[in-house]
């Protein structure tokens, strides 16, 4: 666990950001593959939304720090391989999360924003049910297949079970069925007959079930259809996918004809126009939740009208015109038993609170995080006290919460409980695996960070364990066989110290006296698997190389970023290496030197600038990246493991649109859009938006008070159009 997982985001550095963005994106990945791939989750799904909702708070106010690992671009979890496999041909995305009437208060406001509407706009409230989601293909209106939602992409077939559900018609009848419709929606397990199941299994004398959602998934992804057949399953149609023509203008009334046809829908649905008629539902979906015969975690608003919906478009994994407002968590009572610290990837040395075991929320938590050494010091990241400047101690009485910000955190310890040889906790100054100096670098603001980070490198066996568990991670080279069990037993044997030394293995087998298929756990068949695995990972695509290396702040998202701008492993590293003179020019300060090359004031900035010029690619992340390539260490990795693999070229956009592949920049005030519409717009049409103009803009698109960027993009002879003559090429 991160030492930031516990601070306001707002007070979150861009260091504790990126090691809290790490610990959240191995969290939840790993949430995804019980919950989507054995229906075996071990946290409900209100607590795991919630460890999504603090990644996306953490994106939003460090949008240069998104990893390509992140949950916000990644939705679901890899599929078992006992069942066919369906790809969506409209991805089934996940929404983001409200936690509180101030959250929906702001998304109805970020909607206003972005479409520049000050009137009302009508919602839609359901309830969100707690079930397997569920896409269906009726084609001439007869069901043709039926897929789980999988990673988002592709799902699982499991056609034959849908049919025994009662819910699912097997014909479409009614008004208006399109040639091809996609119906969406849960599957699920009443309460009652959850409970009469279970009952029956134990009069059987076979294991019971742990809840509804869980059997209810289970259930639907039987190999045997009559085993479904005989669950009592449901299912809520609730939305749409791949259509071909959408017979209705909103919402509601897409949901109701869903209802004509013959599906199921939720009788607790509302049409509303204002923030307080929304939340009003919410309360009285909230009061009736007991009462309900099946499982609802929160209340699910959505645009009611569809042309709205389409401008609005999606961010990430998420549409921006939906949000989940969801229920309350809880809180617990147990006894911190021990604070260990771990050192993680980027030397960030990390305090965990070990727990007296205690349920909250239907779940076990033994483990929390503690943040670092201030919060358990009582003090906050601003230097002002926090639980009223009460300190952690060994031994304490302390309350866990989970949900909202981060599950699980240690929120408060009773005094009154603390035991009287309870000693304060004392912060290690050395690195506890490798012994090194453990340091807190200042801040910006001149104060030490709140991240004391070992200063090993390398030759810390923490930081290298968990350098290689990343490079072989799914995201990453994804080596079928080398996972993270393989990278610590390697790197213990002295057989794997860094990447490179992955794929010199087998001939380094080869030659020596102790072969691997003679270790425990290795035979000859599956040493042979490995190194069959490795040599397929000789050639990987750009971003994934970039990634793999594990350079702080440049996650999945910001490798792909990079990937695509620069196309070839050349090209990127040229500005890597011209950089970092002008970085040391510049004392390491990243802001200043950006600052210095908008204004043409530094020699050789191109280079820098190309950096620059990459949208969304932040100040912290080029710094960092420059950093990295200028360790004589780190680079020589780099190359040695250049000398045994060859990153893939990134292909150029392929598109009828006008704009694909091109460069745009967007200047002063646009006045039928907000730039982020406008942006979101280019991305569709398969353009790359940059913040800043260089030889390399293709087009400018200039509004009202345009400054500095059309002097420039007339200096140096790039096209340049107004709002309407940009919304006329696109065919908007």
């Amino acid at each position: 666990m991160s030492e930031t997982a516990v601070m306001d985001v707002e007070k979150l550095s861009a260091e504790q950001a990126e090691a809290e963005l790490a610990r959240l994106a191995e969290e939840i990945a790993r949430h995804d593959r019980a919950y989507h791939g054995e229906d075996a989750p071990t946290i409900r799904d209100a607590d795991y939304d919630a460890l999504r909702a603090r990644n996306s708070a953490v994106e939003a106010r460090f949008p240069d720090l998104v990893r390509e690992d992140s949950p916000s671009v990644r939705v679901g979890a890899t599929l078992q391989s006992q069942f066919e496999k369906i790809t969506h041909r409209v991805p089934m995305l996940s929404l983001d999360n409200a936690f509180n009437d101030d959250d929906v208060a702001d998304f109805v406001a970020r909607i206003k924003r972005f479409l520049r509407m000050d009137g009302d706009i009508a919602f839609t409230a359901e309830p969100k049910i707690d079930g397997l989601s569920l896409a269906l293909r009726y084609e001439q209106g007869r069901l043709v297949s039926a897929a789980t939602r999988g990673d988002g992409v592709t799902g699982e077939n499991v056609t034959q079970n849908a049919r025994t559900l009662n819910d699912i018609p097997d014909q479409l009848t009614g008004p208006d069925v399109p040639e091809v419709m996609e119906v969406r929606g849960e599957v699920y397990m009443g309460k009652a007959d959850f409970l009469a199941l279970n009952q029956r299994m134990a009069e059987e004398g076979k294991q019971t079930y742990v809840n509804p959602r869980n059997t209810a998934a289970g259930s639907l992804r039987q190999l045997d259809s009559a085993i479904t057949a005989s669950r009592p399953l449901k299912f809520f149609a609730y939305a749409w996918g791949d259509v071909s023509t959408v017979p209705r203008g909103s919402q509601f009334e897409m949901v109701q004809l869903l209802g004509e046809w013959g599906f199921s829908i939720n009788p607790l649905m509302g049409r509303f126009e204002s923030v307080e008629a929304m939340l009003e539902r919410y309360r009285l979906i909230e009061e009736q939740r007991a009462g309900l015969d099946y499982d609802i975690d929160g209340v699910v608003y959505k645009v009611d009208d569809l042309a709205l919906q389409e401008r609005l478009g999606f961010v990430s994994r998420s549409p921006r015109w939906a949000v989940a407002h969801k229920f309350p968590a809880e809180l617990a009572t147990t006894i911190l038993e021990k604070i260990e610290i771990q050192v993680g990837r980027t030397g960030a040395l990390s305090p965990v609170a070990r727990l007296t075991p205690v349920t909250v929320g239907g779940v076990v938590v033994s483990n929390a995080t503690l943040h670092n050494e201030d919060y358990i010091a009582g003090i906050g990241s601003d230097g002002l006290p926090i639980r009223e400047g009460r300190d952690l101690r060994e031994g304490d009485t302390v309350t866990v919460y989970r949900a909202g910000d981060v599950i699980p955190k240690v929120m408060d310890v009773d005094l009154s409980k603390r035991p009287a040889d309870a000693q304060p906790f004392v912060f290690p100054e050395t690195c506890p695996a490798c012994g090194s100096v453990a340091v807190r670098d200042l801040n910006a603001k001149g104060r030490p960070d709140s991240v004391r980070r070992c200063t090993g490198g390398f030759m810390c066996p923490a930081q290298a364990v968990e350098g290689l568990k990343h490079f072989v991670g799914r995201d990453a080279y994804d080596i079928d066989g080398f996972g993270d069990k393989q990278a610590e037993a390697f790197y213990n044997w002295g057989l794997v110290m860094n990447p490179a030394d992955i794929f010199t293995l087998q001939k380094r087998n080869e030659r020596s006296l102790t072969k691997l298929q003679n270790r425990d756990g290795y035979g000859k068949t599956s040493v042979d698997n490995l190194f069959a695995a490795i040599e397929e990972r000789r050639s990987v695509p750009l971003d994934r190389f970039i990634y793999g290396l594990g350079i702080r702040h440049v996650g999945r998202t910001n490798s792909k970023l990079l990937a695509r701008h620069y196309h070839t492993i050349e090209a990127f590293l040229a500005p890597m290496e011209n950089n970092v003179a002008l970085l040391e020019q510049f004392a390491g300060d990243g802001a200043a030197l950006t600052k210095a090359v908008s204004k043409d004031e530094v020699e050789g900035g191109e280079t820098w600038g190309s950096l620059v010029s990459i949208d969304g690619l932040g100040t912290v992340a080029i710094q960092a990246l420059v950093q990295f390539f200028a360790d004589a260490d780190r680079r020589r990795v780099v190359d040695e493991l250049l000398a045994e693999v060859t990153p893939e070229p990134v292909e150029l956009v392929v598109s009828d649109s006008p704009v694909a592949g091109k460069t745009v920049v967007f200047t002063g005030t646009l006045e039928q859009m907000s730039r982020d519409e406008a942006k979101a717009m280019a991305e569709r049409k398969g353009a790359k938006v940059s913040g800043s103009v260089s030889g390399k803009t293709d087009l400018l698109v200039a509004g009202p008070k345009a400054g500095s960027k059309l002097t420039k993009a007339q200096s140096l002879g790039i096209e340049i159009i107004d709002e309407q003559g940009w919304l006329d090429l696109v065919g908007n």
